[in-house]
């Protein structure tokens, strides 16, 4: 226990292999610092000198995890710090561990901490499972374009929709091909397959986790809004009660516009892309697959005939999302049923 007997708050300066630990009091009075080679055990040690449910402030920098379930399981309130909110504070012109681990806790106690959503083990399971896959289809794809780049140095095209189909690797075994660029061919075409292996092998894992998840079921009503689409949200949005309305969670994902104001003078920008990459992608990709005749595709034309192909697939986006929020947050979508009402 501590020799002080008020309340404490706790900054973290965590990283990689070390972490440094500043205890405060509740008038900003250092109490100590301390450097630990990060392992869980040392780590609750040190809290046990900050009292009872001391609050805690931390980075959500790289392998936060084990550091926030061992302080949660010692009884801390834990605060995880938005590294781009944090950002702006460090203004100083010496920075080092002890001053950011400061500053951590003096955010804190000053109530002005800008806090990251801390999600649950099931959650960041889950997101393990969905972004990894998204990293899968990601190299793929680049194994499936070295492909592509390889027959276009040769001057050979295949007249087929998907040259990686049954009839498109038939007709690229009989291509004749020099000796170096069949041997990196047949050398992309297994790492290809093995890739598809592995992602069959996530993508089963996934839907066995969210078998029973029924907004994972309700957001696949929305045109364009499949299984793998329908993972990306509920993975990476997680607990939709936490946004207190559809334009935050449109803000947390970066589909809305910069705003700069100051006194008389309001400027708007472009989208500020700043939050989950994978659902804003999932999002406007959900929009390139709307079919002809939603309400969503209709404003998406009525947007695009006034300002532009890419505001109005960013509005259509925005739209999306709504729904989204609401399917997760109510498991139901009543826009959808009032449509089908109309119809």
């Amino acid at each position: 226990m501590s020799e002080y007997d008020g309340k404490q708050f706790v900054g973290i300066d965590l990283h990689r292999q070390r972490s440094v630990i500043v205890r405060q009091s509740d008038t900003g009075e250092q109490l100590s610092t301390v450097r630990i080679i990060n392992d869980p055990a040392s780590l609750v040690a040190q809290l046990g000198k900050a009292g009872e449910h001391p609050e805690v402030a931390l980075e959500a920098t790289y392998g936060w995890y084990w550091a926030v379930d061992a302080l949660q399981a010692a009884g801390a309130r834990v605060h995880l710090a938005h590294p781009l909110g944090v950002k702006r504070f460090r203004y100083r012109r010496v920075k080092n561990d002890v001053r950011d681990a400061s500053d951590l806790a003096d955010l804190l106690r000053m109530n002005r901490l800008p806090e990251a959503w801390i999600a649950p083990p099931p959650v960041r399971e889950l997101r393990e499972l969905v972004r990894y896959r998204a990293k899968l289809v990601a190299i793929r794809s680049g194994l499936k374009a070295q492909v592509h780049a390889v027959l276009a140095k040769e001057g050979l095209l295949i007249p087929v929709s998907d040259v990686f189909g049954i009839d498109g690797r038939r007709r690229l075994a009989k291509i004749p091909l020099g000796a170096a660029y069949a041997q990196r061919v047949i050398s992309l075409l297994e790492l290809i397959d093995t890739l598809d292996t592995h992602e069959a092998r996530f993508t089963t894992a996934i839907a066995d986790q969210l078998r029973g998840h029924v907004g994972y079921r309700v957001i696949q009503q929305l045109p364009g809004v499949g299984p793998v689409l329908g993972a990306v949200f509920v993975a990476e949005i997680g607990d939709a009660q936490r946004f207190s309305g559809p334009d935050r969670l449109c803000s947390w994902a970066g589909l809305t516009p910069r705003h700069h104001e100051s006194d008389t003078v309001v400027r708007r920008g472009h989208i500020t892309k700043q939050g989950s990459k994978l659902v804003r992608w999932a999002a406007v990709e959900a929009i390139q697959h709307q079919p002809t005749g939603t309400k969503i595709s209709a404003d998406r034309a009525r947007i695009e005939a006034r300002r532009g192909k890419n505001i109005a697939k960013v509005a259509a986006a925005r739209k999306l999302l709504t729904l989204v929020y609401y399917g997760l947050r109510d498991e139901n979508i009543r826009a959808l049923a009032h449509q089908r009402t109309a119809a």
